[in-house]
């Protein structure tokens, strides 16, 4: 099972990096701070998913125990869900403002 979990960490890392890379080369046209910060938010959202994603495959295949006893061990991890969906969370807010922001150009 480790090596389905190591593949999983590998490919999740691979669209990280993917992600960093397309987002940082996408220009963003507006000169207001503001606005970069909030793109700055989202792009940190979008690429901190796939960070949380692959952390999470990692830090299983590093569990050495199976069955009942993995859910216990895995247990202590529970706080991963809560990163990726307060990521989550920043992404969606972060692009809502800077869409109502282009709406009002």
């Amino acid at each position: 099972m480790k090596a389905v979990e190591i593949a999983g960490a590998v490919v999740f890392a691979g669209l990280a990096v993917r992600s960093l890379v397309h987002w940082v080369r996408t220009p963003y046209e507006s000169s207001k701070a503001s606005d970069l910060a909030l793109y700055a938010l989202f792009v940190t959202g979008r690429v901190g998913m796939w960070v949380v994603l692959t952390t999470a495959f990692v830090l299983y295949a590093l569990t050495d125990t199976q069955g009942r006893a993995f859910i216990d061990d895995a247990r202590q991890f529970q706080w991963l869900y809560m990163v990726f969906l307060a990521l989550g969370a920043l992404q969606f807010v972060a692009a809502f403002f800077l869409g109502q922001r282009a709406k009002g150009r």
